[in-house]
Parts: structure tokens; C-alpha cells; sequence
């Protein structure tokens, strides 16, 4: 049977809170035993110097999270599991991506357009504030899924886009030098709950309304007595729709116990009866988990060893891929000699290329072709000649989302094929 290997990453700027671990901690833990599967869980630390410049915080929450998979039954002898600053062939993965990997690709990327929104709405520039990092996260990000060939790659509906660029840098560079990446798949669990937070909102650290995984048995039963209820008295019928406190009880409960409790809401269960119920639900399943998080929190050493032999799993598949890599864009060693020109001194290899033509209706087209004559893109009709060249230029610019209704893809022809074949002949036309 196949093997289908899986990836997931969290970034280390905050303590893990009860929705990290419905959302994400408590399934990776549960993916992680399914047989014909292999598995690479790792701490994004490189991605928090984005989002943090406190370099205490991102220590700390490095171990908080490390402690919280750990202390959720993440077993390390059976997945990989590491810190990625540790895998020093990450960044360098990451400058070879750079590569080949188009600046209007950035351009839209979601983070970095909110960011412009953000300052747009501020009468700011609108780069104010926005650093090569933050410009950059999806190449980081494909470095980190395409250096170990996920094939499955567990995301939110949000980083969804970030998968699918990665897919386009791996399709780029396989078309230059080779097939040397797997094109990664985004999967979605549309049964993973979101939990609200103590205000109602999705609970995140951005809106401080967060109840910390492993927070103390009195400090857990407060914040849940906090949770933001209505006005109806004891005896009223509650709405289980949009209550906080119901959709955290499910989360956590049976389903037996959750109808329990929403016929409880009809009969008028009183909200500090309810809280009750919520405070015990929850804590009988994190206690245990909390007894063994406190146990390694208070043993750091413990789990920078575990960390530290994740990443020497991991670099006995990453070492040997960047050596692989290297070769393949000419990062060879002199003493091996040269490898034998591809074709005769003034020669050029076959590229793909744009063919502008009139047809007899007066108007003007273009269409991509693949080196091997392949169409690879169709157009609509343009009145003038230059309307048509303008429009190629913007596709060679921001790619294929800038023609959005003004083409066609050829039979049979991905979004990937596209990219990778304007990637080609970008790089071509380089200097």
C-alpha cells in the first residue's frame, strides 16, 4: 500500500489555547496513528520572526507548543517531529524558490494584500510597515512543504492559497531543472470545530478573548464563568444557536451529553448551572493532559533532546534533497568537470512562446504555446494590436489571475502548466 505523507506546521507566537487544540492539536494527534500514513508535524519558528520581535516570547511559546503536542499523545518515535530553524536546508530551499518564483505571484497573496488594505484605509504608503518577510511567507512556507515532498498538506479555508502557490513554484522549478517535487494537495476538514471565544467571537489571540489549553483548574473554571451569555433568567428557553458556551461544551462532550445539554437549554437551565457543566466537561478531558504538559514544562531539556532528534530524522531526507537540488541549478563542485553543453555553441533551447495573429474578423488574438507546440493559452479578442502585446505584458508581470475572462486554458492544460511555462521563458529573457 502507498504511503501518503502528511505535513503540518504552527507558528510560535503565542500560548496554545482551547481552540488551537480542537482546531488543530487534538486531529494532527489523531491523524498521526492512521495507518498507510507518514506523518511531519514542526514548530514554524522562522515564520514567528515575522509576526514577533520578542525574543523571549518566541522561546517560550516554542516550548509551550512543543509541550502541548507532546502532552496531547503526539508520540515521536512514531512521526516526525521538529523545530524548523533547526534544518538549515529550509532557508536554503528557499532562496532557490525565490528564484523561480514570480514577483506578481507575491503580489497576491492574501496576507500581504490585507496588509495593503490595511494602510490603504489609513491613508498610509502602502508598503508602510510591510517587511521582505512578510513579502516573502510564501516562499517560506513552499520551502517548508516541498523540502519533504508532502503530499497532504492540513490547512484552514484561509491558507488554502498558500498551498497552491507552492504548487506553482514546485511546477516552475520541475520545468527548468527537472521533476524533483512533488506538487503538494491542501486538505480541508470541514468537521474540525471552531471554537468562539469569551466574547463570542472566534477565539484568537488577536481578540484576547482566548482560555489557555493548560490553564490551572481555578484559573480554567473563571474564565468560563466569564463567557459572554445573554439576559434570560433561570426557567427562560435558551438558544443554542450562536452561544458560545454550547458550541465549546460540544466540542468536548458526547453526542448523548451534547443533546443533554440543548434540552437542558429548552427546559431554562439557568447560564451559572451551565457554566458548571462546562467547567467539569472540559476539564475532564484536560487534566490528564495538563498533569503530563506540566511535567515537561518544568523539564526543557526533555524536549529540546526530543526536538533535536526530529530534526536529525528530518535532515537524513533533507540533506541528501538539497544536495540533489544544488546539482540541478549548477551548484556543483569544479573538481567533477563541467557537465556536456546541451546543444551547439549558439544554439538556443526550445522555449514556449507567444504568437500574436489577426483573424478576418478585424480582430487581434494571441496564444501561448509550449515548447513541443502544445497550446497552452487561448485569448479573447482585442480591437488593436497593442491592446493584445499589452495584455501579455501583464500576464508575464502579475500571471494568470491579471487576464482573469480575457483567456483560455488549452486541453487538457493546469494553472501550473501556465506558470511554469512563464517561468521558463522569464528566465530566459533574464539578464
Amino acid at each position: 500500500m502507498a504511503t501518503t505523507r502528511y505535513l503540518t506546521g504552527i507558528t510560535t507566537t503565542g500560548t496554545p489555547h482551547l481552540g488551537n487544540y480542537v482546531g488543530a492539536i487534538r486531529p494532527t494527534v489523531a491523524a498521526s496513528q492512521r495507518a498507510g500514513t507518514e506523518n511531519f508535524y514542526f514548530l514554524a519558528d522562522y515564520h514567528a520572526l515575522i509576526k514577533c520581535e520578542d525574543p523571549l516570547r518566541i522561546q517560550r511559546s516554542t516550548l509551550e507548543i512543543a509541550a502541548s503536542w507532546l502532552a496531547a499523545g503526539l508520540d515521536p518515535e512514531h512521526v516526525t517531529f521538529y523545530r524548523q530553524s533547526d534544518i538549515p536546508e529550509i532557508p536554503e530551499l528557499t532562496w532557490l524558490l525565490t528564484c523561480v518564483t514570480g514577483k506578481g505571484l507575491l503580489n497576491r497573496a492574501h496576507a500581504y494584500k490585507a496588509a495593503q488594505d490595511k494602510n490603504a484605509a489609513a491613508g498610509r504608503e502602502q508598503d508602510d510597515g510591510v517587511t521582505a518577510g512578510l513579502f516573502m511567507y510564501p516562499v517560506l512556507m513552499g520551502a517548508d512543504i516541498l523540502m519533504f515532498k508532502a503530499h497532504k498538506v492540513p490547512v484552514g479555508r484561509d491558507q488554502i492559497q498558500h498551498i497552491e502557490m507552492a504548487r506553482d513554484m514546485a511546477a516552475s522549478f520541475n520545468h527548468l531543472y527537472g521533476e524533483h517535487f512533488v506538487l503538494p494537495e491542501a486538505t480541508v476538514d470541514e468537521h474540525v470545530a471552531t471554537l468562539p471565544g469569551l466574547d463570542g467571537r472566534k477565539m484568537s489571540k488577536s481578540y484576547d478573548n482566548t482560555i489557555p489549553l493548560f490553564s490551572s483548574r481555578e484559573q480554567l473554571k473563571k474564565l468560563i464563568g466569564g463567557i459572554l451569555t445573554d439576559s434570560r433568567a433561570p426557567g427562560e428557553a435558551k438558544e443554542t444557536e450562536g452561544s458560545a458556551l454550547f458550541q465549546i461544551y460540544q466540542a468536548f462532550a458526547t453526542p448523548d451529553e451534547t443533546e443533554a445539554l440543548r434540552k437542558a437549554y429548552a427546559d431554562g437551565i439557568a447560564w451559572g448551572d451551565a457554566k458548571q457543566l462546562l467547567f467539569e466537561r472540559v476539564d475532564s478531558v484536560i487534566a490528564p493532559l495538563r498533569a503530563r504538559y506540566e511535567e515537561l514544562i518544568h523539564h526543557p531539556a526533555r524536549i529540546e533532546q526530543t526536538l533535536l532528534a526530529g530534526a536529525e530524522r528530518a535532515r537524513t531526507l533533507a540533506t541528501p534533497f538539497i544536495r540533489e537540488l544544488r546539482a540541478a541549478v549548477g551548484l556543483r563542485s569544479l573538481a567533477q568537470g563541467a557537465a556536456p553543453q546541451k546543444a551547439a555553441k549558439g544554439a538556443k533551447a526550445a522555449l514556449p512562446s507567444f504568437k500574436q495573429y489577426r483573424e478576418a474578423d478585424g480582430q487581434f488574438y494571441f496564444k501561448f504555446v509550449a515548447a513541443n507546440g502544445r497550446l497552452l493559452l487561448q485569448s479573447t479578442a482585442f480591437s488593436a494590436p497593442k491592446d493584445a502585446g499589452q495584455a501579455i505584458a501583464r500576464l508575464q508581470r502579475d500571471g494568470l489571475a491579471a487576464l482573469a475572462g480575457q483567456v483560455t486554458l488549452g486541453e487538457g492544460v493546469g494553472d501550473a502548466d501556465v506558470v511554469a511555462a512563464l517561468a521558463a521563458l522569464a528566465m530566459s529573457e533574464a539578464p
